[in-house]
């Protein structure tokens, strides 16, 4: 479907998750409760961010996080209210931010639930001051039991996950997720406070015309990038060169442009900071979950050389490579990586 031609129907979020599920065997109810809790996390944070500028959230806290990064104040608030919200939603037993160096466990006056959520509060937050899109991603583990949960639990490749998703936070607010079964849409109608189906079973084309990169970052690629790149960019009318270049340097904003047009997006390893050797986008908060959609409808993720989606993490906030975006781009840059090109 044309995602101009998208209108909001009738269908709520919350519907939808129980309408699907309730097919699945020994379905409880209790992961629609879940994913409906991510949902109020995202209004609220849809709320303060629509007022940020009123509200004093506008800014930095004056302390850097766990990456090194200056934190800005309503990255802070919002990644509070995903941890307020997450423990005591009775669903969780653990959690993971970008944003905090360890494990988050669930108070232990709470209940604790079967699954382990890892998330990035408030993905292209420096960009916050400039109004830019900005969105939560979260990724979703089942636990084997109830009980509070470890780094095992969270430690896991994403194979493993039985949901993704994020909330993109812009001229509209819109709810994607996908639980194995496909991509949905949902359009936040303020009036009735609901994200309305409004992008139902997303499929991305094979091939994209877009490509998404920081080229300020050219004379510090590895050679088969810049070839790619310069190649995005020649002129060949058989293959429909040379490709649009857009980037907005939010990348849940980036990729949702692609996922809806089509396209390619690339933060690839560099030599620009010997600190970040294997790239920049965490593998848990960002890379697994937006994987996870890319594949669910129809596209690719990569780190050039392997599918995003089997590396097993090895710590809480694993950087790596991300090309992701139409199958048969990804595939394009696999080709220049592997020297057939």
């Amino acid at each position: 479907m044309n995602p101009t031609q998208m209108t909001l129907s009738s269908m709520t979020l919350t519907r939808h998750i129980m309408e699907t599920q309730k097919h699945f065997p020994f379905a409880t109810g209790e992961f629609s409760d879940l994913l409906n809790h991510i949902a109020l996390a995202g209004k609220i944070i849809n709320r303060e961010v629509n007022k940020a500028g009123l509200t004093q959230l506008l800014g930095l806290t004056g302390e850097s996080n766990v990456q090194g990064e200056e934190v800005q104040r309503l990255d802070d608030w919002a990644n509070n209210v995903m941890i307020r919200v997450l423990s005591r939603s009775q669903r969780v037993c653990v959690m993971a931010s970008e944003e905090v160096a360890d494990v988050i466990p669930v108070p232990a006056d709470l209940i604790c639930g079967k699954y382990s959520v890892c998330f990035d509060p408030l993905d292209g937050s420096s960009n916050i001051d400039a109004n830019v899109s900005i969105g939560t991603i979260f990724s979703v583990f089942r636990g084997e039991e109830d009980g509070p949960g470890t780094r095992a639990d969270l430690l896991r490749p994403g194979t493993e996950q039985v949901a993704a998703g994020y909330i993109l936070y812009g001229s509209s607010s819109i709810f994607i997720y996908t639980a194995g079964s496909g991509v949905n849409g949902f359009t936040l109608d303020p009036s009735v406070g609901e994200f309305l189906l409004s992008h139902p079973d997303i499929q991305m084309p094979e091939q994209g015309r877009i490509y998404s990169v920081n080229e300020q970052n050219y004379h510090y690629w590895y050679d088969h990038t810049r070839r790619y790149v310069d190649w995005a960019k020649s002129i060949d009318k058989e293959t429909k060169r040379p490709y649009s270049s857009r980037y907005i340097g939010s990348l849940v904003s980036d990729f949702h442009r692609n996922l809806l047009y089509g396209g390619i997006f690339l933060y690839p390893e560099d030599k620009k900071d010997p600190k970040r050797p294997h790239g920049k986008l965490r593998l848990l908060y960002e890379a697994n979950p937006l994987a996870f959609i890319a594949e669910q409808a129809g596209g690719a993720a990569s780190t050039g050389t392997e599918r995003i989606m089997e590396i097993d993490p090895l710590d809480l906030h694993q950087r790596v490579p991300l090309i992701i975006g139409c199958a048969n781009n990804v595939a394009d840059y696999e080709e220049f990586v592997a020297g057939k090109r």
